[in-house]
């Protein structure tokens, strides 16, 4: 019943520049990423309102091998968050985990092994690569469409990433709320981020 978010979120993709003027000029479309680690299963990442953020990952996205990122650029959307799995609700974590015990119990009767997050590199603290929290998540939104005619527009989270903002700090440089859309209808529109005057 809770469940619908009322309102209209700003979130923030970072990409490449010429990619990016293609889908601003209705040319190309965003994809749903497909990872076996994406953080919150597959769909279309954002960060929610957070164009530094997005440029930031951009930037950084540039020094992967794998990317094809070669001038950073953000697009803003205007995102209708629709039925959403919102791991900041007590509701949808405990959902989460009843779902991760069923996912277990499947895995164990199919004889398969538990995908784990692990570290992309030595430096990784974060454990990037959450092929565990992407199954979970992929499986709880199955399980609600199944069971509970539940269908999730979107999925959404807060991550405490990166070091210490200060030494003995419960806040780190990277903290984010992250938003992936599985519905691509909940992406109302989307727009170059202004630039603030100095007015």
């Amino acid at each position: 019943m809770y469940s619908s978010k009322p309102a209209y979120v700003l979130g923030f993709h970072g990409l490449d520049e010429e990619i990016g003027k293609k889908v601003l000029n209705s040319e190309l479309t965003l994809r749903h990423s497909q990872n076996s680690y994406d953080w919150l299963g597959h769909g279309v990442y954002f960060w929610e309102s957070s164009p530094e953020r997005a440029y930031q990952f951009a930037e950084q996205s540039i020094q992967r091998r794998e990317s094809t990122i070669k001038k950073p650029f953000v697009i803003g959307a205007i995102i209708d968050l629709g039925i959403c799995l919102d791991l900041l609700d007590q509701k949808w974590l405990d959902f989460l985990r009843e779902a991760y015990d069923q996912l277990i119990l499947g895995l164990n009767e199919a004889g398969k092994e538990l995908p784990t997050n692990a570290a992309f590199g030595e430096n990784d603290f974060d454990f990037k690569k959450r092929e565990l929290d992407c199954a979970v998540i992929r499986y709880a939104v199955e399980l609600a469409e199944t069971e509970q005619n539940i269908k999730f527009d979107s999925v959404r989270a807060a991550f405490w990433e990166g070091e210490e903002l200060y030494p003995q700090a419960g806040f780190k440089t990277h903290n984010h709320i992250q938003l992936s859309i599985i519905n691509p209808d909940c992406i109302k529109g989307i727009f170059l981020p202004r630039q603030k005057t100095n007015n």
